[in-house]
């Protein structure tokens, strides 16, 4: 219920205080505020708006939260190997006044490109740049949904726009959803987006040895496991010999838990990310809010410093304070601070050289297959 009732004024508040003033102000200036009642509900909205500036000024601390959490898991450093033009200012018109427009310029959108055949599930959305810049770096994102709902052109988008606004082709992918499937059918799909963009996705301007991987809630599973499992042909079944390795994970609120069905005595779970973890991880950032209903900051925080402990290339973990789940619906001082921090990150990732050691080439030694994967050529639905 808090999840439901509160996502929106928690992550745009400033709506609702502006809402308060407004009504506030235009009762007073009819003369409505000279009954008990009246005066009852005016101090009522007074500790509701109270209650809204603290929300908002939780959100306004993510900036801080952010930069620490690169500082820790990249390094002191990490500016100087930076080499992109970060924001210095947030879109402040658009988060008080249009949180909930997406639509950029200088941005196009491709919609409903089928990269499998399950119909709608398994269509993707391209955003570019319009002037169709080459040799792009790509951005692979997974919606949530609990895997019983959600969609590719819901979450996420203040990320997706940005990123191609800078020159990233960024990709949004729809996957089955239970009961049309269940695991690893999910992570099936999720494979194939890589793999059809690592044979299709340069005929939009993109450079997919450049490839990073993001997802919210149960798409943060995909994303990290995705990342986790290279060619692992268990989640190939009939494309074994796809290159599925990635660059990089990002993962937003992401659920590390058990799949349906199954007890927590079933330890590891199949589809929980820390059972894959491995010293050749790519990097990895994650974010995840602390006061989220649906899946808990304390399973986040375990992963992230399980893989910290295993992995030989870099973790960042950046706990959103009053972030609640589903904190990328909208233009907010929260997730425009993690979309910074996401650019900034990567950044540092495609400059930065590669740890994978020893771990990574015997996993790849591991996998066989002989036959080139079958995937649909490029072309709208």
């Amino acid at each position: 219920m808090s999840f439901w009732f509160g996502l929106t004024l928690n992550e745009v508040p400033f709506l609702g205080v502006l809402a308060l003033l407004a009504s506030t102000a235009l009762a007073a200036a009819q003369g409505d505020l000279e009954s008990s009642g009246a005066k009852v509900a005016a101090a009522v909205a007074a500790v509701t708006a109270a209650g809204l500036s603290v929300s908002a000024w939780r959100g306004l601390r993510t900036d801080r939260v952010v930069g620490q959490a690169l500082d820790q898991g990249l390094g002191a450093d990490w500016r100087d190997r930076v080499r992109v033009p970060l924001r210095r200012h947030r879109p402040w018109a658009r988060i008080l006044l249009l949180p909930g427009l997406m639509w950029r310029r200088d941005v196009e959108r491709i919609p409903n490109i089928s990269y499998g055949g399950a119909g709608r599930r398994n269509l993707l959305d391209i955003y570019r740049r319009r002037d169709a810049p080459q040799n792009a770096p790509v951005l692979i994102y997974f919606h949530g949904g609990h895997y019983t709902g959600g969609a590719k052109n819901r979450e996420a988008r203040p990320l997706l726009y940005q990123l191609a606004s800078r020159g990233w082709v960024c990709i949004s992918a729809n996957y089955r959803l239970r009961p049309q499937t269940s695991f690893p059918g999910h992570q099936i799909d999720a494979k194939k987006v890589i793999a059809w963009a690592r044979e299709y996705a340069p005929a939009y301007g993109a450079d997919p040895s450049r490839l990073f991987l993001a997802g919210s809630s149960a798409g943060s599973n995909l994303a990290a496991l995705s990342a986790l499992t290279p060619n692992d042909p268990a989640f190939q079944p009939g494309f074994e010999s796809a290159d599925t390795s990635v660059t990089a994970a990002i993962c937003l609120y992401g659920y590390y838990g058990h799949y349906f069905g199954e007890t927590p005595d079933q330890a590891p779970s199949p589809n929980q990310p820390w059972a894959y973890l491995h010293p050749g991880a790519p990097p990895f950032l994650i974010a995840h809010g602390t006061k989220d209903a649906l899946a808990s900051v304390e399973a986040a925080r375990d992963f992230a410093g399980r893989l910290r402990h295993t992995s030989s290339n870099a973790v960042v973990y950046a706990e959103l304070p009053g972030g609640q789940h589903a904190f990328d619906l909208f233009h907010s001082p929260r997730f425009e601070a993690v979309v910074d921090g996401v650019e900034a990150f990567a950044a540092w990732v495609l400059a930065a050289p590669r740890r994978d050691g020893l771990a990574v080439a015997q996993h790849q030694d591991e996998v066989e297959g002989a036959h080139r994967p079958i995937l649909p050529a490029p072309g709208q639905v």
